[in-house]
């Protein structure tokens, strides 16, 4: 880890309301895994953007919004997170979008495919759209229109502009946690 862990009294006055707004959508967002150690200091790309609060809160606000207004179902969105993940081995997202996936429960064929940038053979219609859509924008350039007008098609243009959104936060949280070289906690 390239910038220490900041333990909660050590917050200064810029850092601490966003760290209390983290920990609140934290909470009710990302509870499938680990996100704090034991003195309460936030782990994964949350540190970083504690770390430089101006930002830091740019960026948990863009992260907030895609969760609250987001009309993917969540097999999808995790798809899509997870084919990001693998695609910039992101280890820390990995390890937590497996936790969220594992526990709305998918299978591990199926999470063994996607950390090791795959397809697998047995998704649905719109999993398999979710999957190419994140799979050709994650890797540069722009999306093919083919794909671009299925995507539309299948999700409708808010879910696909959703999509859009959704690959771009995640290879900038992705981005963050390979910059900043973010451990994975021990799985428990």
């Amino acid at each position: 880890m390239r910038l220490p862990l900041i333990p909660p009294n050590q917050l200064t006055p810029e850092q601490k309301p966003l760290y209390d707004s983290m920990r609140k959508g934290i909470a009710s967002n990302f509870n499938a895994f680990k996100v704090e150690n034991e003195e309460g200091a936030l782990m994964g790309p949350w540190n970083p953007w504690l770390h430089e609060p101006g930002i830091g809160k740019a960026i948990w606000d863009l992260t907030l919004a895609m969760t609250a207004n987001a009309v993917l179902p969540d097999n999808v969105r995790q798809i899509a997170i997870l084919v990001v993940g693998a695609r910039f081995d992101a280890a820390y997202e990995l390890y937590a979008h497996v936790a969220v996936a594992e526990k709305e429960g998918m299978s591990a064929e199926r999470l063994a495919a996607l950390v090791a940038d795959l397809k697998p053979a047995d998704l649905s219609k719109e999993e398999n759209v979710a999957f190419d859509f994140s799979y050709a924008l994650s890797r540069g350039g722009t999306l093919p229109e083919p794909l671009y007008r299925l995507a539309v098609s299948t999700f409708g243009q808010h879910g696909t502009n959703e999509l859009i959104y959704l690959v771009g936060l995640y290879a900038l949280v992705s981005t963050t946690l390979n910059g900043f070289n973010v451990p994975v906690p021990e799985r428990e």
